[in-house]
């Protein structure tokens, strides 16, 4: 069995897709099941058993020696809360139980860290950078970086384990997320009703308006990296990876990729960074993925325009999941 936590969110829904697709239906899903919004996103998958997460650890010290693999997709990933208690219970301490059942088990293990604990980017984003040598910006920055720190210092560490921190990612499944889903889908909701994007103006002398950059990444290149490390359990691959694209995009770049996708005219109108979070506002990230290529992925990873192309025309305009 393949266990999958946040398997009714945006990530572990399209990652069940991925298994699914390639014959593995033995799959335990684990999640808050009470929320509806998220029930399509799992209802037409093919899986064994869904557990809520509250019970979760009580089912795998009864059923541990059937589990083969975990992965630990579910978080808190809203980067506007503030309860740093909440955060460090659901996203800290949740993981080091996970970790430490993993260890204890010898199940390996792939979790989710997240390039919001780089922080202001002056590290580079790279990924061999300790990660006590990183000063997140957020709670929810704060909360995964505490245990990827936590983590480097173990002595018991489950034999296969992967940290991984995900960029912008943007793709199918991602519905319910509504204001905290990605800039792709709520820049194609904000089209459809007004026939305009707005972005924001920059408030640097070294970035003019829409030009700050990100690295956004499209879910589907996110599971094909997931599914490539559970087939290559190479405990010499053990770390943290980042996963984005190795390519930053600006705004403007993705508001004319969705405008093609959507066949409109470009239509932009350029507004304020609003002043509470203007001082924290990131102006530029880019993933650095010669690690991750080092190992051994070399698959292509879709441009901008692909990935943009391929989420309006496919999902977006039909409404339909991966």
């Amino acid at each position: 069995m393949i266990v999958v936590t946040g398997a009714a969110g945006f990530i572990g829904s399209c990652l069940v897709s991925k298994l699914n697709e390639n014959n593995f239906n033995d799959l335990i899903l684990v999640d808050d099941f009470t929320k509806a919004i998220k029930k399509k996103n799992y209802y037409h998958k093919k899986y064994k058993k869904l557990v809520e997460r509250e019970v979760f650890f009580q089912w795998l010290d009864n059923n541990h020696k059937q589990v083969e693999f975990i992965f630990h997709i579910g978080a808190r990933t809203d980067t506007t809360e503030f309860d740093l208690k909440l955060l460090y219970l659901l996203n800290t301490e949740y993981t080091k139980i996970v970790w430490r059942k993993c260890y204890e088990y010898g199940i390996p293990l792939i979790y989710c860290s997240s390039a919001a604990t780089y922080g202001d980017g002056s590290k580079n984003f790279d990924d061999n950078t300790p990660p006590n040598e990183l000063t997140p910006l957020n709670a929810y920055g704060i909360s995964k970086n505490d245990f990827d720190k936590w983590a480097i210092l173990q002595k018991n560490k489950p034999y296969f384990n992967i940290g991984l921190k995900f960029f912008n990612v943007y793709g199918p499944n991602e519905y319910h997320k509504l204001r905290m889903a990605s800039v792709i889908y709520n820049s194609y909701k904000q089209i459809l009703k007004d026939k305009q994007l707005n972005l924001f103006k920059s408030h640097r002398p070294d970035f003019k308006d829409g030009e700050q950059l990100r690295d956004f990444i499209y879910v589907k290149d996110v599971i094909n990296i997931m599914y490539y490390f559970m087939n290559n359990r190479n405990s010499e691959f053990n770390g943290i990876y980042n996963i984005g694209t190795g390519q930053a995009n600006s705004f403007n770049n993705l508001a004319s990729a969705i405008f093609k996708a959507m066949k409109m005219p470009k239509n932009i109108k350029y507004i304020d960074i609003p002043e509470d979070i203007r001082e924290k506002y990131q102006y530029f990230t880019e993933a650095k993925i010669e690690k991750l290529r080092r190992i051994g992925y070399n698959e292509k990873i879709y441009s901008l325009e692909e990935g943009v192309s391929d989420y309006v025309n496919t999902y977006l305009k039909n409404n339909s999941y991966l």
